[in-house]
């Protein structure tokens, strides 16, 4: 039986920033990996999406130039060849990350991993020849997948998961999309874009729940213009392929009733524990199939589990950074308790959400006084410069302190270092001062977002 010092079973960003960060601690580590290196983010989730979306962002920001009369002509996507420029990155992004771990000493294990006990794997190729290992630790990085219901389960031809849709041939005439939170968004940009009859259906009174309402309405102000129709405050009942006239067929709970050649499954994700047994290392899940863990993020005496599949914070920037202090513990460098810090978060797209902290509903939640301050994108030049100057920045208080600061507009995404480093440091008031701030950019609306006017919350 083959020993490593750590046994890793996923090799998403969790996974592989663990093991990164262990073989240059000295540690013998084995990378589990049934699928493919990179998780659902590089090969399946958010690099393909953002690929996808970024070459469709330039056709919004001429026809808003177009608008003003500015340019003339039009361009289009080559689907075909935009697809090619996706699988050419995913597969060399893949090949320089596996060279980099094997450089480092992991050991790349291929197959399917299943704890036995709290010391032993056994890893399962797909002829159905199985191996054990033992490892003094384990760390569990299985990832997640889209979840699955009754009436809203995809069949891979004519209702899609977040993982089929991307691997479609062809741009579909229309489509219907169950789930208004990041996923469902940002292909609902991208397909509108792409010409596609885009219908998305959210059960919550709002698009991108995990947001504030004003940002959640600016949101659905720009899908609107771009012609998608937003269903918000109603319940699927189902999603379900008509197979005989080849549509996907939407049931609403209020008996509404839309059809679309294609469905989209984007209703949140799921732990893909099911066949991992983590009970036999120790571990016990929660009743949606989440392995808990303690604040050390361990979740038995020898396993660590680390992100989606703990189910903490479903985002690959969140999992790496478990990883990589899972690692640092293992060798001994870490003692303390895990403390990520204020959490960033992005959507993708033609126009971008940015957060890093608090909601405005969540800082009321916490009792104390809440203030907002905002200061909107329209006299930025940055903004009038792509001809999208729409948006704004919304900085939440708690008393004199920074609790969050949101953002929606074009390129937001590119303010969350910043905002987060704002507020991590309380940069405010005389603080400021210290700041000098290039002009032109988007980050001088962050700034006047932190100086402008406070008032009170109406949450």
């Amino acid at each position: 039986m083959e020993r490593f010092d750590t046994i890793i079973i996923g090799g998403g960003p969790g996974g592989t920033a663990a093991a990164r960060v262990l073989a240059r601690g000295g540690n013998r580590v084995a990378l589990v990996e049934d699928r493919t290196l990179g998780g659902t983010c590089l090969n399946r989730g958010c690099v393909p999406t953002k690929l996808l979306l970024g070459a469709v962002n330039p056709l919004n920001v001429m026809e808003n130039l177009a608008r003003g009369r500015i340019i003339e002509g039009s361009e289009h996507v080559n689907f075909e060849a935009l697809r090619e420029k996706v699988r050419h990155f995913v597969d060399g992004t893949r090949r320089t990350l596996t060279l980099e771990l094997i450089h480092l000493g992991v050991h790349i294990i291929k197959g399917h991993a299943t704890c036995l006990s709290p010391h032993t794997v056994s890893v399962c190729e797909r002829d159905g020849h199985c191996t054990i290992f033992e490892g003094e630790h384990l760390v569990l990085a299985c990832g997640s997948r889209t979840s699955t219901y009754p009436g809203l389960t995809p069949d891979g031809r004519i209702i899609l998961g977040s993982t089929t849709i991307l691997q479609q041939r062809l741009i579909p005439k229309s489509l219907i999309i169950a789930g208004g939170g990041t996923i469902g968004v940002e292909l609902a940009d991208f397909f509108v874009h792409m010409g596609t009859r885009v219908i998305i259906a959210e059960a919550a009174p709002q698009l991108a729940p995990t947001e504030d309402l004003d940002i959640a309405m600016q949101l659905r102000m720009f899908l609107e213009r771009r012609g998608v129709i937003c269903l918000t405050g109603v319940r699927a009942l189902s999603l379900v392929p008509d197979k005989k006239k080849e549509k996907a067929v939407l049931t609403l709970a209020d008996g509404a009733v839309y059809t679309a050649q294609k469905g989209l499954i984007a209703a949140g994700r799921m732990p893909n524990t099911e066949t991992l047994g983590a009970e036999n290392a120790g571990c016990a899940l929660n009743r949606r199939g989440f392995i808990t863990t303690d604040y050390y993020l361990r979740a038995s005496d020898t396993a660590w589990a680390i992100g989606d599949v703990n189910g903490k914070v479903l985002l690959a920037h969140a999992a790496a950074h478990q990883g990589e202090y899972v690692a640092r513990t293992i060798l001994g460098e870490e003692a303390g308790p895990y403390v990520p810090g204020p959490m960033p978060s992005c959507f993708h797209g033609s126009h971008e959400i940015m957060r890093v902290g608090m909601t405005e509903r969540e800082a009321v939640a916490m009792g104390g006084e809440v203030t907002i301050s905002k200061a909107h994108f329209a006299s930025n030049v940055m903004a009038q410069a792509t001809g999208n100057p729409y948006g704004f920045v919304k900085v939440v208080w708690i008393g004199d302190d920074i609790a969050g600061i949101s953002a929606i507009g074009a390129n937001v995404s590119q303010l969350t270092l910043s905002a987060q480093l704002l507020l991590m440091g309380q940069y405010h008031s005389r603080k400021l001062e210290t700041f000098m701030v290039a002009h032109p950019t988007l980050d001088e609306t962050l700034i006047a977002a932190i100086m402008a006017q406070r008032t009170p919350s109406n949450d």
